[in-house]
């Protein structure tokens, strides 16, 4: 039987990045008692490895004066393919320079251009230099400052817990279970409202830029209550990841100047990008990158080059530190003085746990932002420096929405219910004999990446779905055979496979369901864009089998019509 380990708060945030922490400031600024409880220590958040930067129409450089957030906003929606709601992009937009100043008087420390005024850089598909930075450190400053106000705050901190279940009755969220890493032991945790900040899913591919603990629990948990999942074909790969250990390089190393070039030494975004050529939206040089490959114009099949060397020694040092030493410690080479071997990997999750323009879910009570959320501004496509400022705006405003409320915390009663059925469900899963999660997750994570990357047809789909059903047959029988409580890893990682099976079944459906060419979905059967029938949401909901169920939900538009599509 599960102990009496049930805690109350009047909110909880899930998650320590940098959604979750500006939601957790928020809710306790307007009165609310609130708790974070993450995975991982907080500053191990994957917010921190944003490299490049953060949007606003500062108009702080000479090549960007006259900026406005209606051109931020029609940058957005362009780079989108016009599948973003223009209602929540116009929020976004709006309240960018608002955001940024606010963490600038809280003490992130951004670079500064000659004037002293917050530097700004080129960022893809971008008609400006619109991107602040902190060197190439960007979301490890923001996260900081973020941590040292929550805590100043005294918000409450459950740091290296696991969240298993929310306690969903009746439509409406009262509380989660989660397992405290350290002994093992379930905790339960009785509220008025619940925020998932978890952010991505893109440990379910072979290569990804995300940090090993971004493994879909959020939109998982969600999904398994009966939230509904929205657009989740859409998955972002980045162009220029470290060749053999996928590190992110930073867009901002070509928003600096610096040429991708292939095995010929042509620079070969002149082809397809004739105008943007390096700063076209992820999605048109992550192709680009693939198909110089595929025509034998990459190394060793592999990859093709970053070179850095005509931004001089200086620029490098100054503005892209960390990639230099990401280079010289992975890839054993100087930028400085050698081009640096990249190829694209999975990056960021545009669709998420469908919300509204003020993070709530289908389900009373549970809300949703960052990137674990779909609101949707991204669409398609994201651009660069889009994520950081999504984070802090929806992540404000889901704060504020969940305390602004008058329900009261569900029955203890509940919460106690649902942690003794989780305290047997764990330990029914130290019985019996069967494949090993491990063997089960590489598999996994070899078909999503072959059969649902940068390029996909019916036919690989198809059989890759049909892999995913296999293996989550297969998962009901995994054996996990050691039996500690103390950081049980062999626990966790079956407990992330599980929520990464459901959610990359969910991407399969989805993109399968899609049958054109949008932004980061790019079909070889389906080449163009289709928006008679496609310019719409698509929505995933469990039914009562915990399949996948489809319906749709249009388009928001707004100011922009569907018209400009090319860079």
């Amino acid at each position: 039987m599960a102990g009496n380990n049930i805690h109350e708060h009047d909110l909880v945030v899930v998650g320590g990045g940098l959604a979750g922490l500006r939601a957790a400031i928020e809710a306790h600024d307007h009165g609310a008692s609130t708790a974070v409880v993450s995975k991982v220590y907080p500053l191990r958040s994957h917010s921190v490895a944003a490299q490049g930067g953060i949007n606003a129409a500062l108009g702080n450089d000479p090549g960007s004066k006259g900026d406005s957030w209606e051109k931020h906003a029609f940058d957005t929606i362009k780079g989108s393919a016009y599948l973003a709601d223009q209602d929540a992009v116009e929020i976004l937009c709006k309240e960018a320079a608002a955001s940024i100043y606010e963490l600038e008087h809280w003490g992130t420390v951004f670079s500064r251009d000659s004037e002293g005024k917050l530097a700004q850089r080129p960022f893809g598909g971008a008609g400006v230099p619109r991107t602040c930075y902190a060197a190439d450190r960007t979301g490890h400053n923001l996260l900081n400052t973020l941590f040292e106000q929550a805590y100043a705050r005294g918000i409450k901190f459950y740091n290296e817990y696991f969240v298993t279940s929310l306690v969903v009755n009746d439509n409406k969220c009262t509380g989660s279970i989660a397992i405290d890493i350290q002994t093992g032991k379930l905790h339960g945790f009785s509220v008025k409202a619940l925020i998932l900040s978890t952010g991505g899913y893109g440990r379910i591919y072979e290569r990804s830029t995300n940090s090993l603990i971004n493994t879909a629990d959020g939109h998982a948990l969600a999904y398994r209550s009966g939230a509904a999942l929205k657009d989740m074909e859409f998955v972002q790969f980045h162009p220029t990841t470290l060749y053999g250990s996928n590190i992110l390089i930073t867009e901002g190393a070509r928003g600096e100047g610096a040429h991708l070039i292939n095995s010929e030494g042509d620079r070969f975004m002149i082809k397809y990008a004739p105008e943007a050529k390096e700063l076209a939206p992820r999605d048109i040089v992550a192709r680009s990158i693939t198909q110089e490959i595929e025509k034998g114009l990459g190394y060793a099949g592999e990859y093709v080059y970053l070179d850095l060397r005509p931004l001089g020694a200086e620029k490098i040092n100054e503005r892209l530190p960390g990639i230099r030493q990401i280079a010289l410690d992975f890839a054993n080479l100087d930028p400085i003085e050698e081009p640096v071997p990249v190829q694209p990997g999975q990056h960021y999750s545009m669709g998420g746990i469908a919300v509204n323009n003020e993070g709530e879910t289908s389900i009373e009570g549970l809300l949703a932002a960052g990137e674990c959320a779909s609101v949707s501004v991204h669409g398609a496509n994201r651009l660069g420096g889009n994520s950081l400022l999504e984070a802090l705006v929806f992540g404000k405003k889901a704060g504020k929405k969940a305390c602004c409320n008058n329900r009261q915390t569900g029955p203890l009663s509940i919460v106690k219910k649902v942690m003794d059925r989780e305290q047997e469900r764990l330990e029914n899963l130290f019985s019996g004999e069967g494949d090993n999660w491990a063997t089960l997750t590489k598999e996994m994570r070899k078909t999503v990446y072959s059969k649902f990357g940068i390029f996909r047809d019916k036919e690989k789909m198809e059989k890759g779905l049909k892999t995913i059903e296999r293996l989550k047959d297969r998962y009901q029988n995994t054996a996990l055979k050691y039996k500690g409580k103390t950081y049980n890893q062999a626990l966790l990682k079956y407990l992330e496979l599980g929520y990464m099976l459901e959610i990359a079944e969910a991407v399969a459906v989805s993109a399968l369901e899609r049958r054109e060419s949008r932004g980061s979905h790019y079909r070889t059967d389906y080449p163009d864009s289709d928006d008679d029938n496609f310019l719409k949401h698509i929505i995933l909901k469990a039914d009562q089998k915990n399949r996948p169920a489809i319906s749709y939900a249009p388009v928001r538009m707004g100011l922009f019509p569907v018209k400009e599509r090319e860079y």
